[in-house]
C-alpha cells in the first residue's frame, strides 16, 4: 500500500507518459528488477504507443545447474557486499526468441595458458561447478572475451566465477564493445571497482556472493559483438575463475 501511494503522489499532475516513466523509477529505487519493469512499464503508459516488442516479452531460457552449498556464510569480511535476495532470483524478459548466443563462440584471454583447463570451457555449456567444469586463470587483473562472430543486440549477460563454495571475486567488470581491442564503442554493463584499482574505471556495483544463479547483468539491448569479463581474484585467493558465460541475445537488425 505505501508503495502505491508514493507512486500516486509521484504521478500526480503529469501525462500518461511522463507517468509511467516516474512510476518506473520509483520501482527501481525500491529494488524491483529492471528486466521486469521495462515490461510493465511499456504495459503501464495508457494511450502510449508499445514497442513492437513489448507484446513479445517472456523470460530470457536460464538453465541453472544444482547448488553446490546452502546458505550464505556470515564472516566474509568482504566490503561494500550485497545481502543476499533470500528467495529465487525474478524472472528476466527479453524479447521471444533471444537464445545464448555465446555458447561455442571463440574465447580469447589476458592468460591464454590457463593455469587449469582450456578457455573453450568458458562457454561450452557445463555449468556444474566441479572439478573439471571451470578454467583456471593467473592472479591479478584477468580478462576473458567472446566474439559473437556479428554484432547481436544483447539483454543479458550471465556468468558463473565459481559455485562450488561461497566466494567474492573482486573488481568484476563486464564489458561490450565493436572491435576486439575494445575501443570503438566501448560500454560497461557492470563494475564493482569501487576504488579503481584494475585501472577500468571507479564502479558503483556492489560485490557479491556467488551462487548457482550465476550474476545476471542487464544488456539493455545494447548492440556489440564482443562481451568482455574482468576479475581480479577472490576472498579464497589471487586466481580468477571461470565456469561460463552465456550472452542472451539475438542477430543485430
Amino acid at each position: 500500500m505505501k508503495v502505491q501511494n508514493r507512486l500516486a503522489c509521484l504521478a500526480l499532475g503529469h501525462s500518461p507518459h511522463r507517468r509511467a516513466a516516474i512510476a518506473l523509477a520509483a520501482l527501481l529505487s525500491l529494488g524491483a528488477p529492471p528486466g521486469t519493469l521495462r515490461a510493465r512499464a511499456a504495459a503501464q503508459a495508457p494511450g502510449q504507443p508499445a514497442p513492437a516488442d513489448a507484446a513479445k516479452l517472456v523470460p530470457i531460457p536460464i538453465q541453472l545447474p544444482k547448488p553446490m552449498f546452502e546458505g550464505t556464510p556470515e564472516n566474509l569480511n568482504v566490503p561494500n557486499l550485497q545481502k543476499p535476495l533470500g528467495r529465487p532470483r525474478d524472472p528476466f524478459l527479453a524479447p521471444a526468441g533471444v537464445t545464448n548466443v555465446a555458447k561455442g563462440k571463440k574465447v580469447t584471454s589476458s592468460d591464454m595458458e590457463p593455469v587449469i583447463g582450456e578457455l573453450t570451457q568458458v562457454n561450452d555449456g557445463d555449468k556444474k561447478g566441479a572439478e573439471g567444469s571451470f578454467v583456471e586463470l593467473g592472479p591479478g587483473v584477468q580478462h576473458v572475451s567472446i566474439d559473437l562472430g556479428a554484432p547481436h543486440e544483447i539483454f543479458a549477460v550471465l556468468f558463473w566465477h565459481f559455485h562450488k563454495t561461497p566466494r567474492v571475486y573482486f573488481d568484476v567488470v563486464v564489458q561490450l564493445a565493436d572491435d576486439p581491442d575494445f575501443k570503438k564503442g566501448l560500454r560497461t554493463l557492470f563494475n564493482n571497482d569501487h576504488d579503481n584499482t584494475s585501472g577500468l574505471g571507479a564502479g558503483k556495483d556492489m560485490n557479491y556472493v556467488e551462487t548457482a544463479e550465476g550474476r545476471l547483468v542487464d544488456g539493455k539491448g545494447s548492440r556489440a559483438r564482443y562481451v568482455r569479463l574482468y576479475s581480479k581474484g577472490n576472498n579464497a585467493n589471487d586466481l580468477n575463475h571461470y565456469v561460463e558465460v552465456e550472452v542472451f541475445g539475438r542477430p543485430a537488425r
